[in-house]
């Protein structure tokens, strides 16, 4: 006897939102990152007053839907290059809003960057989640973005950030990778380098709101800033001595001529790249305020960590390597990094790394820290 087909709904819930994806992308394991971005508006709208949204690349439009209905968006731009994605796009927009709270369009983003440029209509958040590189995103989001407001980027491209792909990395981020343990932190840092250099270009700046790697994906969001920010200072390169495993930032007028301070060998260098802040401590503060107040308790921990490591070094330290060139076992984390701050050192734990830290000791001093532990 045959057995009646079982019925699949069509319908998913993430949030406040309930909607149909069909064949239109979606992850629902990269819900937590989506969160992160429903934060940082919810925070923006509280600040200003207002939340205009272009969604640049829909996929099913769960991301866009949640700008309004959590974040308090007062318009949406919906955009999906595929046309084919319409009609599921429509009704997953038109059974939470009101027509007049949204428009579709189907036309690739950069012409879409360009055209709210010559109209000057201008966004207070972008979010631009991109498959492989953010490119040739990077290059253009800003023309359609309002001074002060937020840019949300991704990026899957891990290869060309840890130095697995070089020549990719120049090809899209005109810079150069070398492969080092911190290879994570500087992913972020040269997609937040390329968009600095790209506000530069115009006269403007951007400032870092937050950067957050999952463990498969680079995520990114940045303020634009009409005040130059580009520096010799916050835009350099990283120097990693493969000997002694020490760090160290490289100015462009010391190019070609660094050398490792504590072994005197030639370190590998990579960039340019971002040297600055990885947060903004103060847009933190206001996100974790309202996590608080959503009840969102499982997204504290995360938000607090990155709060604490916003303004350390470029890097971090892992315990593997701390022990495995101290020839040790492997320290516990907390406390070296208790044992570091006894000495006058700033450290912290790095959401970068679960077995990581952050510190403005050297890795030399890192390791005879925990050797006199052990």
């Amino acid at each position: 006897m045959s057995q009646e087909p079982r019925t699949l709904s069509v319908n998913h819930q993430e949030g406040k939102a309930t909607f149909e994806i069909g064949n239109a992308f979606y992850r629902p394991h990269t819900k937590f990152v989506r969160d992160l971005g429903i934060l940082a508006a919810a925070s923006y709208q509280q600040e200003t007053g207002r939340l205009r949204v272009l969604h640049a690349m829909a996929g099913c439009g769960i991301r866009g839907l949640r700008y309004a209905l959590e974040a308090g968006a007062n318009w949406v731009w919906v955009n999906e290059a595929n046309a084919d994605l319409h009609d599921r796009l429509q009704r997953n927009f038109a059974q939470h809003l009101d027509a007049s709270k949204y428009c579709l369009t189907h036309i690739d983003a950069n012409r879409l960057f360009f055209d709210r440029y010559n109209r000057f209509d201008f966004y207070d958040l972008i979010d631009v989640d991109s498959f492989g590189a953010p490119v040739p995103d990077l290059s253009t989001v800003l023309w359609a973005a309002k001074f002060r407001g937020l840019v949300y980027l991704t990026s899957t491209d891990g290869r060309a950030f840890t130095g697995n792909a070089p020549q990719n990395c120049l090809k899209f981020y005109n810079a150069y990778a070398r492969s080092h343990p911190a290879a994570h932190e500087q992913g972020l840092r040269l997609i937040m380098g390329s968009l600095q250099q790209q506000a530069a270009i115009q006269g403007r700046g951007i400032k870092p709101v937050f950067a957050y790697f999952t463990g498969e994906t680079y995520r990114v969001m940045m303020r634009f800033v009409p005040k130059p920010q580009l520096t010799e200072d916050n835009y350099g390169w990283l120097g990693y001595c493969h000997h002694c495993g020490n760090y160290q930032q490289v100015g462009w007028r010391k190019l070609g001529r660094t050398l490792c301070p504590y072994d005197g060998k030639n370190p590998v260098v990579s960039g340019p790249m971002w040297l600055g802040d990885l947060h903004d401590r103060a847009m933190l503060e206001k996100m974790i305020a309202l996590a608080k107040s959503w009840e969102w308790r499982g997204h504290l921990a995360l938000l607090q960590v990155m709060e604490q490591e916003a303004d350390f070094p470029p890097y971090f330290y892992s315990l593997k390597e701390i022990g495995k060139t101290g020839k040790l076992n492997l320290p516990k984390r907390d406390a070296l990094i208790r044992k570091l701050q006894q000495q006058g050192y700033r450290a912290c734990t790095t959401h970068l790394h679960s077995e990581a830290i952050k510190t403005d000791a050297s890795f030399t001093a890192c390791i005879e820290t925990a050797q006199a532990m052990s």
